[in-house]
């Protein structure tokens, strides 16, 4: 079915010479003679994009746009007017119009304003809806937890959000989630509209990593052509995330410590200050005290990070938040593989609460999608785990799963690999991503071995 448009002039023959070319492009075309009949057509079922003339015999077409917009705010509308007049054509794209047309106008010229106003419209409203799934996608109903420690670290969340705090201290192993702390509470926030943007401080080398948070001045060191905006001007007004705060270097402590406290930098070669409105959010798995011991963490930088601080606790430290969890990864993949796999049984709960999950929350992901995808169908069964899991306490590792393999033994490594490799892509639909990422190799390896083992 083709998009509605709803055509509104006064002249007939307008209406009508539109109409037929837009039909003849494929859409379904509505008219109105005057601003009473397109309010009462849009209220009544709005069209996919309006082109209205600016003098209508019982009001003007700037009244309309506004009521257009009032009802629904994305409308494309597109004005034309015999008139040419800047300062109503300035007032009507004030106003939310798309693109402002004076008659007479070719109408393959028309066509196109049409076309793209409804174009834009589809890419903002996707983009609206990628914008509400991220934040549901770190809003508080992702974080799966009963225990005190998750109990307080919600707490703490809230209360951070509803205050004005700029500087946040996350705490935690690998794995336990600071990641999705910091974008839970940027989007628990007012700056929620703002941008969150992170950069892992262990990923970079210091001078790289100065020119990453501050940006650069042209001709500032060798490879300088161009000015460049770093995260701190680029994040103006949200939160930006400096992950593994405890590998940044001395020298760059000392710049951010400056931050902090004058809320203001120089770009890198740069002599003007510039003013920071960045919430900062910082983590690290270090023991920064122990780091500040060794010389390696500036004493004055940590205090300023900790105004509020949040531990997070390993997953083996709460024990009943593991089932959950593991629920929750369950249902996420089946929505993403397609499956129906049931929730965690007896048997297997008292195998994942037994071990220790050294990797934490990301283990226990990892441990489910691989599961998912190689082994289950209905159910993830304790043959279905890792040796050093499916072991539980005291007993041997049960024996893998391989019952796609029935019948093939003797078996080279090579043979063995090939169909795991192969069986992997299947259940992965054919992404190498996921698959290496399952594989536990790299990308490149996967792409060495398909090659290797001419694998379709």
């Amino acid at each position: 079915m083709g998009k509605r448009i709803l055509i509104v002039d006064d002249e007939k023959a307008i209406r009508w010479s539109l109409g037929e070319a837009l039909a003849a492009a494929g859409y379904e075309v509505e008219e109105a003679h005057n601003a009473a009949a397109a309010i009462k057509k849009f209220e009544e079922d709005p069209p996919d994009g309006v082109v209205l003339d600016l003098k209508l015999p019982d009001g003007d077409g700037l009244s309309v746009l506004r009521r257009v917009k009032e009802i629904d705010p994305d409308a494309p509308v597109i004005m034309m007017t015999a008139y040419g007049e800047i300062e109503t054509a300035v007032e009507a794209i004030r106003s939310g119009a798309y693109d402002f047309i004076q008659k007479p106008f070719q109408l393959e010229k028309m066509k196109v304003a049409i076309r793209n106003a409804i174009e834009s419209s589809a890419m903002r409203a996707e983009l609206d809806d990628i914008r509400r799934r991220e934040r549901e996608s770190f809003g508080f109903k992702n974080f799966i937890g009963r225990s005190p420690a998750m109990t307080a670290v919600f707490e703490t969340i809230k209360k951070i959000g509803a205050s004005k705090a700029t500087t946040i201290l996350i705490q935690g192993e690998s794995g336990t989630g600071k990641e999705l702390v910091a974008r839970a509470i940027h989007e628990s926030s007012g700056g929620s509209r703002y941008p969150f943007l992170e950069i892992n401080c262990a990923a970079l080398p210091e001078t790289l990593l100065e020119s990453e948070l501050f940006g650069h001045e042209k001709g500032a060191f060798t490879d300088a052509k161009y000015r460049k905006k770093g995260l701190f001007e680029l994040a103006e007004g949200g939160t930006i995330f400096l992950d593994e705060i405890g590998e940044m270097g001395i020298t760059l402590q000392t710049r951010l410590l400056r931050v902090i406290e004058n809320k203001t930098f120089r770009r890198v070669g740069g002599v003007k200050d510039m003013r920071v409105n960045t919430r900062i959010i910082a983590a690290t798995n270090r023991d920064l005290k122990k780091a500040i011991d060794e010389g390696r963490f500036r004493n004055d930088l940590y205090y300023r990070l900790k105004v509020i601080p949040i531990q997070l606790a390993p997953l083996r430290d709460r024990v009943e938040d593991i089932v959950p969890i593991a629920d929750h990864f369950i249902a996420s993949f089946n929505r993403e593989f397609r499956k129906n796999v049931k929730k965690t049984g007896p048997d297997l709960a008292k195998l994942l609460e037994r071990y220790a999950w050294p990797g934490n929350v990301r283990e226990l992901k990892n441990v489910i999608e691989r599961a998912m995808l190689l082994e289950a169908d209905d159910e993830i069964l304790p043959a279905h785990l890792p040796p050093e899991i499916a072991a539980g306490e005291g007993g041997p590792a049960a024996p893998p799963a391989t019952p796609a393999l029935d019948g093939l033994y003797p078996i080279s490594i090579e043979e063995m690999e090939k169909l795991l490799i192969g069986r992997t892509l299947r259940e992965s639909a054919g992404n190498k991503s996921k698959a290496a990422r399952v594989l536990g190799i790299s990308r490149q390896t996967l792409r060495e071995k398909i090659k290797l083992y001419s694998i379709e």
